[in-house]
């Protein structure tokens, strides 16, 4: 069985199988988890709560520093295996080191390891709420709590993801909900794609896809857009797109890979055939902030607010980095790049503090 999920794991289809297979799927031994005894507190400098390139990139500059980081990577959070996003992408083909690109769960499973390598602790469980009243902060799960002098917040955003038939079935296989991570791939190359949405996402999406696309269709469910001007105009004068108005897809078809949809306008009720090699996803993205309470400043899209040129936030001594402050670039390497800005933004303010573990 395990063997059986480890191949749909690689067959990207997205992760949801038992702890035992998942941990078979990404290549982990129980030696690579840290336990405590059920309500025990530990102590750390630096606690980091995430799981991708963000979360990774930290703890590997703050074990480095000799702040021995302590990393919740969270168990099926947000629906997701640890590792977030990238553990339901295919082929990463835009992060460099790799140029013959490497499967998703492949890359999260080397930012593991180089973690765990690196000297930080690393617990599968899911951060459930903290206390950012006073410092220490406090972290809790459902069978620990960390006391930490510092705390790096990189939980991420989950693209938003509509649900049809076929909508699942197709996953990674044409569908997707991330053009620049996966336009360029040779699947969708000088092929009819599909977006759906309606605001600048969606408007910026189509525009980037019609560089691989032979013809790109915007499918919308009112018969207005919400972007902004200058995007509509930009995607409504590129001769490859086509908008379909008041309309949503009803099912997703092909034989292996999709090959079309079928969609249907919400005002007539008329059924149209689409033919497709690739649909992508464009109707926003949820940052993973719930369980902080609201303390936190965050935007109006929910995404943390960090000051500019930083990943600190508003709380001093808590950092954000990654997709969970990020809403615009959303992309492995730039998520990575702001992991490492907060490590070296916490070790900075731990040494003000006077908090200098392990030197």
């Amino acid at each position: 069985m395990v063997g059986a999920l480890l191949r749909k794991a690689r067959g990207l289809v997205a992760v949801t199988a038992t702890s035992a297979a998942l941990a078979a799927s990404l290549s982990l031994s129980s030696s690579s988890y840290c336990s405590s005894s059920s309500g025990e507190t530990l102590r750390t400098e630096l606690c980091i709560i995430g799981s991708g390139p963000a979360a990774h990139t930290a703890a590997i500059y703050a074990a480095r520093a000799q702040l021995r980081p302590i990393i919740f990577e969270g168990w099926m959070a947000n629906d997701l295996a640890p590792g977030g996003q990238l553990t339901t992408t295919s082929v990463v083909e835009n992060f460099p080191g790799f140029p013959d690109g490497i499967l998703g769960l492949d890359l999260v499973d080397r930012f593991r390891h180089q973690s765990l390598r690196a000297g930080a602790s690393i617990f599968t469980e899911t951060v459930t709420k903290v206390d950012l009243s006073s410092s220490p902060f406090r972290i809790f799960t459902d069978s620990k709590s960390v006391l930490a002098n510092a705390v790096i917040v990189a939980t991420g955003a989950v693209a938003k993801r509509l649900h049809f038939k076929g909508s699942d079935g197709f996953w990674n296989r044409g569908i997707s909900a991330c053009a620049v991570c996966d336009g360029a791939a040779p699947i969708f190359r000088n092929k009819p794609l599909a977006v759906i949405g309606g605001g600048d996402s969606a408007m910026e999406e189509a525009t980037y896809l019609t560089r691989y696309g032979s013809k790109v269709y915007i499918i919308h469910r009112r018969d207005r857009l919400r972007a902004s001007r200058i995007m509509q105009q930009r995607a409504m004068s590129n001769p490859k797109i086509e908008v379909i108005w008041n309309s949503e897809v009803e099912e997703a078809y092909g034989e292996g890979v999709l090959g079309g949809l079928k969609v249907r306008n919400v005002v007539s009720g008329e059924v149209r055939d689409v033919r497709v090699s690739g649909l992508f996803f464009a109707i926003g993205h949820e940052p993973a902030t719930k369980f902080l309470d609201g303390q936190l400043e965050l935007d109006a899209d929910g995404y943390i607010v960090t000051e500019a040129g930083s990943t600190r936030t508003n709380v001093r001594g808590v950092f954000a980095a990654g997709d969970i402050q990020d809403k615009k670039y959303r992309q492995a390497i730039t998520a990575a790049g702001t992991g490492c800005m907060a490590a070296l933004d916490a070790e900075h303010y731990l040494q003000e503090s006077g908090s200098q573990i392990g030197k």
